[in-house]
């Protein structure tokens, strides 16, 4: 097929491969604009117009995809199909129309559940057991699209929001291209979204990781993973905002308050909760990297008996 494919973090990239990979024409890459980071706010371009640089592909990165430019372009390409993957921005009915085979797009989630920006943190903070990849059709709304195909995988006890972004960018490349295969020989049975069970995956924002030591244990240890890599979860400590990227729990052993540090060893920083005992493993001072709670205590002191805020 001739594709234009829509998309601007890490995430796409192994969609954006797959389909060079797999011998389709891509005719246009449209990302979000080059943004300052750093602390020299320099600024550098998205992860998927590097990618598509390097492949030798055409970047295009307007400020709206809706405007009357945009349209001239994607009119002029005449795509058979548009493929997005996080790309960003909400596309009108007018872009929607266009390709014969229709806007698609690779969404993290086994929808209905988790629409929105965020559905691989939800999962981890919502306590989900699956998740998995959903190639939709696009319409008008926040992903309520017909669901072409869908692949789910299990969430293990060891994955956070890295490890699971990682596994679900390299499953929507490979069902992106067995989709469009089906697609163009006509074997796809397309099906609603029941929209009684849609649930909404909100943005993530910088103040939501604060920990509430009087929660309990599964729910804390969801939010730390949900939150790894950013805006990562914390906790406060003599008046530091500790960062707090990994912990496990225990049965409680002491009957002091939720929040209490109630031990400090190698092995974690033991502090109280709800029904249990949360065990940090690593965390981050500010201005510190992070590190193992063992190769902190080599060279610092972190006390125990006090609370957490």
């Amino acid at each position: 097929m001739d594709i234009v494919f829509m998309g601007t973090p890490e995430f796409a990239i192994p969609a954006l491969e797959s389909l060079y990979e797999g011998g389709h024409n891509i005719v246009l890459v449209i990302t979000q604009k080059d943004r300052p980071r750093g602390r020299g706010k320099k600024m550098h371009p998205t992860p998927v117009k590097e990618r598509a640089l390097n492949l030798g592909l055409e970047v295009y990165q307007p400020g709206s995809v809706n405007s009357r430019e945009s349209m001239d372009i994607l009119r002029k390409l005449s795509p058979d199909c548009i493929v997005v993957a996080a790309y960003g921005q909400i596309l009108k009915e007018e872009i929607l129309r266009l390709p014969r085979y229709g806007c698609i797009n690779i969404h993290a989630s086994l929808l209905p559940r988790h629409r929105g920006a965020a559905p691989i943190n939800w999962a981890l903070i919502d306590g989900d057991d699956v998740t998995g990849i959903t190639i939709m059709e696009m319409d008008t709304g926040l992903d309520t699209g017909d669901i072409i195909s869908s692949y789910k995988i299990p969430i293990e006890d060891t994955d956070d929001s890295q490890t699971l972004h990682d596994k679900l960018a390299k499953i929507g490349g490979q069902l992106i291209v067995n989709t469009l295969y089906d697609l163009k020989r006509g074997t796809i049975t397309k099906v609603r979204q029941d929209d009684s069970l849609s649930t909404y995956a909100a943005r993530l924002s910088k103040d939501m990781g604060k920990l509430d030591w009087d929660s309990a244990g599964d729910d804390i240890i969801n939010m730390i993973r949900g939150l790894k890599p950013w805006p990562t979860a914390y906790t406060i400590y003599k008046g530091l905002n500790i960062r707090i990227h990994k912990a496990n729990k225990t049965e409680k052993f002491s009957n002091e308050a939720n929040g209490m540090v109630v031990k400090v060893s190698d092995d974690g920083i033991y502090v109280n909760c709800r029904d249990s005992c949360i065990v940090i493993e690593e965390l981050q001072f500010p201005g510190k990297r992070k590190m193992r709670v063992s190769e902190y205590l080599r060279g610092n002191q972190f006390d125990s008996h006090v609370m957490l805020g």
